[in-house]
């Protein structure tokens, strides 16, 4: 049996405090749900589909940002030029930045009057309280995590990797599929999961130019403000176990992953 040291044991002690600083309200949020409301509120047709307008706008939400995040990020790892650091500080910027200021600057671009919004509602595409406008402040709030994780992935890669296999007569796009995105993958991954869990959560932003239809952050402060705590709670449980599951299941993947790859 490995002995730990002080050092460990100081470190574990001091970790805790954060572990169980998260812990505690999770739990007693869990636990002051009542079962049978959970239950009622699993039939409810309105609670369902805020669920599954959340989940759904996310998941196209972290389609999109791999479509164009996952090429952004491969060329911030691989190359260096002016500006470089606008770009990454660009990319930045949604996650510090109040999500209300967020959704406010959305709504100027992609009202019907706006310069992306106004051009795209003559072919159809509405943004304002409608799924598009969900979906593109799930983006905004989210897209940074794809980048980044996939960025760090890509400069994990040995770049004498990628010249070897393009000196063996490999394209450079050919020995991108083969080379150097498997050996990111789980990077990118993790970004992924990361990206879909922050845009399900996504409140501010939506609020502002996408009230409707509802999602099930919207939907919980609704309740909370119009009926209190126990109306809001049940499917804040709801909500809650859906992305804790989820993150369980990416775990034992990731985990399972990490041992293959060993043997």
């Amino acid at each position: 049996m490995k002995r730990l040291d002080y050092t460990t044991i100081f470190f574990a002690v001091m970790g805790s405090f954060l572990f169980l600083f998260i812990l505690i309200p999770i739990l007693n949020l869990m636990i002051s749900a009542d079962p049978g409301s959970i239950l009622t509120n699993l039939q409810n047709r309105e609670v369902m589909s805020a669920i599954f307008i959340s989940a759904y706008s996310a998941l196209a939400a972290t389609i999109l940002a791999l479509l164009f995040g996952v090429p952004l990020a491969y060329i911030l790892a691989r190359h260096n030029f002016h500006g470089k650091g606008f770009v990454e500080a660009v990319i930045d910027v949604p996650i510090v930045i109040p999500h209300t200021v967020s959704g406010i600057a959305l709504l100027l671009v992609f009202t019907s009057t706006g310069v992306i919004g106004a051009p795209l509602g003559k072919l159809g595409l509405v943004f304002t309280d409608a799924i598009p406008g969900i979906i593109i402040a799930m983006l905004f709030a989210s897209g940074s995590f794809v980048v980044n994780s996939a960025r760090e992935g890509f400069e994990s890669v040995d770049p004498r990797m990628e010249k070897v296999a393009r000196t063996l007569g490999s394209g450079s796009l050919r020995t991108f599929g083969v080379i150097t995105l498997p050996l990111a993958l789980r990077s990118i991954v993790v970004g992924s999961i990361m990206c879909w869990a922050r845009a399900i959560s996504e409140f501010g932003a939506i609020i502002i130019i996408a009230y409707f239809p509802i999602t099930a952050p919207v939907l919980i402060y609704r309740r909370f403000v119009d009926f209190g705590l126990s109306e809001a709670t049940p499917v804040a449980v709801i909500l809650i176990s859906l992305c804790l599951l989820l993150f369980l299941v990416v775990r034992l993947l990731m985990r399972g992953w990490k041992t293959y790859d060993k043997n």
